[in-house]
C-alpha cells in the first residue's frame, strides 16, 4: 500500500511537543497506520514530493498566517493544484484548510467573529449527508478549534459541509476527494487546553473567558474519527504499491 504523506506546515507549542509529540505525530496516531505507512515532509526545509507516490496527503496546522505569504507557504500553495489533479485524497487541517482555499481562489483573513478556541459545536449541512468523509457523523458534534484566521470566501466549486457559530466555513469539499476542516481532529483535551492557556490574554481582550473555555473542553470522538475514516478512504484508493 502506498504511504500517506503528512505535509508539516508548522509545529505545536514547544512544551506540548516535548510531552506529546508534534502535529504529525498526533495525526499519525489518529490515522491508525503503521509508522512505515506514513511519510512526513516539511516544505520549510525540503522540496515537496510527487503526490502520485502517495495514497493520501494531509496538510497540517501552523502558527503562521496564510496572509503573511511566506515563501514556503506560497510554494506549497502552487504545489496544491497539481496534487488535486492526481485525484489523490487530500485533507487540509486548520492552516492546511486555509491554504488550500487560498491556492484555489478563495479568500483567507482574520475571522470577523473573533478567535475561536476550545471545544465548539460543528453543525453539518445537508451536503454532508452523502459525503464519503462526513456521512456517518451526527448532525451536530463537538470539535476542538484554535484559530485566528478563517476561510472568508470558499474557492470556486467548493461545497460547504459544516459551520460553527463563529465560522460559516468549518468544512468544505473540492471535487470528489479533497476535504478541508478548520477544526482539529488530531487535538486531544490536553492540546486544546494548552492552546487556550497560551492565548488567554488575547481571548480576554476579545471578551472571552479563558477559564470558562478551558472548563468546557470535552472529548471529541466524532471529530477524531475523521482521521481514521480519511485513512480508510486513502487506502481504498491506493493500489498494492
Amino acid at each position: 500500500m502506498k504511504p500517506i504523506l503528512i505535509v508539516k506546515l508548522g509545529s505545536t507549542i514547544p512544551a506540548l511537543a516535548e510531552s506529546q509529540g508534534d502535529f504529525e505525530d498526533w495525526i499519525a496516531r489518529g490515522l491508525g497506520r503503521e509508522p512505515g505507512q506514513i511519510e512526513v515532509t516539511d516544505p520549510r526545509v525540503a522540496p515537496l514530493p510527487d503526490a502520485a507516490r502517495f495514497s493520501g496527503v494531509i496538510l497540517t496546522g501552523s502558527h503562521s498566517m496564510v496572509t503573511d505569504r511566506e515563501t514556503w507557504s506560497e510554494q506549497t500553495a502552487r504545489w496544491i493544484p497539481a496534487v488535486l489533479q492526481t485525484r489523490t485524497p487530500v485533507l487540509g487541517i486548520c492552516y492546511g484548510h486555509q491554504l488550500i482555499a487560498h491556492a484555489l481562489g478563495g479568500d483567507v483573513g482574520v475571522n470577523p467573529q473573533g478567535r475561536e478556541f476550545g471545544t465548539v459545536e460543528i453543525v453539518l449541512h445537508e451536503s454532508a449527508r452523502t459525503d464519503p468523509l462526513f456521512t456517518d457523523l451526527p448532525d451536530r458534534f463537538g470539535a476542538h478549534a484554535s484559530h485566528t484566521q478563517s476561510v472568508l470566501r470558499l474557492p470556486p466549486g467548493a461545497v460547504c459541509l459544516a459551520s460553527s457559530d463563529r465560522d460559516p466555513h468549518h468544512a468544505y469539499r473540492l471535487g470528489e476527494s479533497t476535504w478541508c476542516v478548520q477544526f482539529h481532529p488530531e487535538f486531544d483535551v490536553a492540546a486544546v487546553r494548552s492552546y487556550i492557556g497560551q492565548c488567554a490574554d488575547a481571548l480576554r481582550d476579545q471578551g472571552d473567558d479563558p477559564d470558562r473555555l478551558r472548563d468546557a473542553v470535552a472529548e471529541t470522538p466524532w471529530a477524531e474519527s475523521l482521521l481514521k475514516r480519511f485513512g480508510e478512504i486513502a487506502g481504498a484508493s491506493s493500489g498494492p504499491c
